[in-house]
């Protein structure tokens, strides 16, 4: 009986955890990324600028929950368009050789 019962705990705890995934205090750039519905790439890129609250740990960006959430609703209220992302490593168009005709080169 106590073995039924601990079984169908551990389930239905499973069943929780694998329906919401756990939203912590503190969260790393996937978790982050995922509350705030946006993609990892989007989130460094605020996140290096400083227009989204965050810290670094070592060399991992790391993300406050409460912070967060307190950034939305100013956002939210202020209703400020985000900020144009740049492209930092852009490379430059290629120039298109300038084809030659056979009457037009010198020497010939």
């Amino acid at each position: 009986m106590v073995y039924r019962a601990c079984r169908f705990t551990l389930e239905k705890s499973l069943k929780a955890s694998s329906a919401q995934p756990e939203i912590r205090e503190v969260m790393d750039i996937r978790q982050a990324a995922h509350y705030l519905g946006i993609s990892a790439d989007s989130l460094y890129r605020y996140a290096a600028t400083g227009f989204i609250p965050a810290f670094r740990l070592g060399n991992r960006w790391r993300f406050r929950k409460s912070r967060l959430d307190e950034w939305m609703d100013r956002r939210s209220s202020a209703e400020a368009p985000a900020p144009k992302l740049v492209r930092v490593a852009q490379k430059k168009p290629v120039r298109s050789a300038r084809v030659v005709g056979r009457g037009s080169r010198t020497g010939s």
